[in-house]
């Protein structure tokens, strides 16, 4: 399971004109899932996504969670993180999860993802999403389990 992992001041998804998730302050992740993903992949990539030490401290380093920073966490499945780039100028995506098994492991990130953190928002899988952000840094993190 991949997760990029944006540090934003803000960021929202919409659906066809309408806000479908908004978080302030905390992590955009852009979700892809594989063929070999699990359940277990799932919860090591949200273990990461909860205690990720990409926020400032007090002295401007990188110390801090999104927990630590009490941010939001903004899911949004896409399935084109798992393009098989390799050869030629056209992504592949034969290494992309089908997309009954890719809805279900994401539909499990973020049921856990809002069992343990009361921040949790979220895009709308499978749809034609405009995402929009303010990524703080730039900081830019590609997760993999």
């Amino acid at each position: 399971m991949k997760g990029l992992l944006q540090r934003v001041s803000q960021a929202r998804v919409e659906v066809a004109g309408e806000i479908v998730g908004a978080i302030d302050r905390g992590l955009l992740v852009l979700v892809g899932v594989e063929p070999q993903d699990d359940k277990a992949s799932a919860d090591r990539l949200l273990h990461k996504l909860l205690n990720y030490r990409v926020f400032a401290d007090a002295e401007g380093r990188m110390n801090c969670s999104v927990q630590d920073v009490q941010g939001g966490l903004l899911l949004v499945s896409q399935f084109t993180l798992a393009a098989d780039t390799r050869k030629g100028l056209r992504p592949g995506f034969s290494t992309a999860a089908p997309p009954q098994q890719a809805q279900e492991l994401f539909d499990y990130l973020l049921a856990q993802a809002r069992a343990a953190w009361p921040r949790v928002e979220t895009g709308q899988f499978g749809a034609d999403m405009q995402v929009h952000l303010v990524n703080d840094g730039p900081v830019t993190i590609l997760l993999e389990t």
